[in-house]
């Protein structure tokens, strides 16, 4: 419970996708606009499970919600120090054990 709360403490908001194309707008010239735009949605997808999965695993502990197989999955990679499957499905590829990730993740973001 303390380690899935230090993580979502850590953990920002979602970026906002049309903040960025106002400011970068996607063009033929600027093919790095579209990049940015395409790693925000893998970042924000990213952060949407990170998020809701710790605050899903939050409740089932406290007994709001049912642990489903995938909470515990979860749950069993939190205490295993890895890194949860249903987050590597929308992460960058790491080997890192889940702290080192976590710290990782932040930089990146």
């Amino acid at each position: 419970m303390d380690l899935s709360k230090s993580i979502l403490d850590s953990l920002p908001s979602e970026y906002d996708g049309e903040e960025c194309r106002k400011k970068h707008p996607i063009r033929y010239e600027e093919s790095m606009n579209t990049v940015l735009a395409q790693e925000l949605i893998r970042f924000n997808r990213l952060i949407s499970e990170i998020r809701s999965s710790l605050v899903n695993i939050g409740k089932a502990i406290k007994g709001e919600v049912v642990m489903s197989t995938e909470l515990e999955i979860v749950a069993g990679s939190l205490y295993d120090n890895t890194v949860p499957p249903s987050w590597k499905k929308w992460s960058y590829n790491s080997m890192k054990p889940l702290a080192s990730y976590v710290k990782d993740l932040i930089k990146r973001l």
